[in-house]
């Protein structure tokens, strides 16, 4: 056989082992359900004999229920007696057991009544889920919700499908998602090495434009700040000198430049003098000195002369 004779032939056999699996599945479920269902009615019934009186058919039909419930549940616990490798609890047996079964015209009655009230009960159930899956089936008729009930397992098989192919396609979406998020921290990471080195390639050229074009920004604002100055200076002066206090000035600076001419004339001259003086070198200063000493002399015999005649007189 080759690889797909072999592949189709595991094909079936699963598919068949599924279907066996989903068969004993609704089996044990159906059972399971009538178990539950069964153990409520007397859950019920043992509340309602604590809150009223019952009546004697329904005392009856619980009792026999609980005792026929009750007997099979040991029985099965039991089981087959050949199978058995050590004597059985009590030694009990399953005759035994069936000796405390109840009668047998009991039992038919309490069947009869049993598939009506697991039947009612199953109805009460099935028209809750309607109400719960549908709301808006609250107010419809008994019949209309049984119509209802008949479709609503097919529903929730549609609904139960679309859930999983939304689970599917939710998967598919946090795949992907995970995909491109581990793609775009990527692209992240290399724009920001990209960013990072354009920064450290680009600052200092950027710097420096940027401290000329401050530099050039602050060298116009002092210039208008100089000239600013120089306004506010000429329009204090302005303020300060009217025409009248200008002429005045002018006649006081004309008589002291006239003042300062003569005293410059005055200044050559005696330059001049000096000069002269300079030529005679140092027999000038010999002269200079002797005369300085003979006129000291002079002085000094004037002063005696004058305190002489003071003592002649």
């Amino acid at each position: 056989m080759d690889e797909s004779g072999l592949s189709l032939t595991l094909a079936k056999e699963q598919a068949q082992a599924w279907k066996e699996v989903r068969l004993h599945k609704t089996t044990w479920l159906r059972s399971e359900i009538l178990q539950r269902v069964i153990q409520e009615l007397l859950v019920d019934y043992y509340v309602k004999s604590q809150d009223r009186n019952l009546t004697s058919e329904d005392k009856k039909f619980h009792e026999t229920l609980e005792q026929r419930l009750l007997v099979t549940e040991l029985t099965q616990l039991l089981g087959p007696s050949q199978e058995r490798e050590v004597p059985p609890l009590l030694g009990l047996e399953k005759v035994d057991l069936l000796e405390l079964m109840p009668p047998s015209e009991d039992f038919v009655w309490m069947r009869a009544r049993l598939l009506l009230e697991v039947e009612e009960q199953l109805k009460k159930k099935c028209f809750t889920l309607l109400c719960y899956h549908n709301p808006s089936s609250d107010s419809d008729s008994e019949t209309l919700k049984a119509a209802k009930v008949w479709n609503l397992a097919e529903v929730l098989v549609g609904e139960k499908q679309q859930c999983q192919d939304a689970r599917s396609q939710q998967k598919e979406q946090m795949v992907l998602l995970e995909k491109k998020s581990a793609t775009y921290s990527q692209v992240l990471l290399r724009c920001l090495a990209l960013l990072q080195r354009l920064l450290q390639e680009h600052r200092l050229k950027t710097q420096s434009e940027l401290d000329r074009i401050n530099a050039q920004y602050l060298e116009i604002k002092c210039s208008a700040m100089i000239l600013k100055l120089r306004m506010e200076e000429l329009k204090i002066l302005s303020d300060t000198y009217t025409d009248e206090k200008v002429e005045v000035h002018r006649l006081i600076r004309d008589r002291l430049e006239g003042a300062i001419h003569l005293q410059e004339q005055d200044m050559e001259k005696s330059r001049q003098v000096l000069n002269t003086y300079e030529v005679l070198g140092e027999e000038f200063d010999r002269l200079v000195k002797e005369y300085t000493q003979l006129k000291q002399a002079t002085e000094n015999k004037r002063w005696a002369l004058q305190e002489f005649s003071k003592a002649c007189r």
